[in-house]
């Protein structure tokens, strides 16, 4: 028998999944805002050369950061996340899935990165991304030229290697709906209503499969919630928090 003090056990650490190429800029309006107590901090392995599939990003993030854990992903991240719930669903505590996807790659998305991977292999990465940012951005967030500037900065950043790899680990991502509905843990699933990379659809799919699943949908936000409306996330996120009681 475990005689350990409830009191003494310490709280589930926080870990801030980014999306395909992204680093902790997509969090930083999150990390300040957050509980100390719960340790948050961004995850870095879906960025190791050696990570080839989304079932080995997750592996290694439940390897890099032991004991109970509070995943929260967004797009690829994401999938990650639920992934990792699947490899280990003893160690999930709670699941915050921001702007993904469960289903499958579909024929004319792979088709899409296919393309756009013969071009980031011969290093003609600007002329993927900067185009991007409008199916990236709500309207009215892709005429920031800050926040469009800190969204080129990191995908650009993390160089077309990475993207070649992580483009191949999101086309052949496992179905993740096979499972959700075996999630018991804490989740808020949240989209941007003009996303249109994962639209609000997909969101939905996610909810209604994972049981008490909290559902949210941001008005004016494209795919880059963290980015778009932060003061909003941060308020889902602290909300999902309280729920789990963990941020005591």
């Amino acid at each position: 028998m475990n005689n350990t003090p409830l009191h003494a056990v310490d709280p589930p650490q926080l870990v801030l999944i980014p999306g395909l190429a992204g680093d902790a800029t997509m969090w930083q309006a999150q990390l300040p805002a957050l509980p100390a107590a719960l340790r948050p901090v961004v995850a870095t392995a879906h960025a190791r050369p050696g990570a080839q599939r989304i079932e080995d990003m997750a592996a290694l993030v439940l390897a890099e950061h032991p004991g109970a854990l509070l995943l929260c992903g967004a797009s690829m991240g994401g999938m990650i996340a639920m992934e990792a719930a699947r490899q280990a669903p003893g160690r999930v505590a709670g699941l915050a899935l921001l702007g993904t996807t469960a289903r499958p790659e579909t024929p004319d998305m792979r088709a899409l990165r296919e393309a756009a991977m013969e071009l980031f292999a011969q290093g003609r990465l600007r002329e993927v991304i900067e185009p991007n940012v409008a199916f990236a951005f709500h309207p009215a967030n892709a005429a920031r030229p800050a926040l469009v500037q800190a969204y080129l900065d990191f995908v650009l950043r993390a160089g077309a290697q990475q993207l070649v790899r992580q483009n191949r680990a999101v086309i052949h991502r496992p179905d993740a709906r096979l499972h959700l509905p075996r999630v018991a843990c804490p989740t808020l699933v949240a989209c941007g209503a003009a996303d249109q990379l994962t639209p609000p659809e997909c969101s939905e799919e996610i909810a209604a499969l994972i049981p008490g699943a909290h559902h949210a949908v941001l008005a004016e936000c494209g795919h880059m919630l963290t980015m778009e409306q932060p003061e909003a996330v941060n308020r889902l996120l602290l909300e999902w928090i309280a729920r789990g009681g963990w941020g005591n």
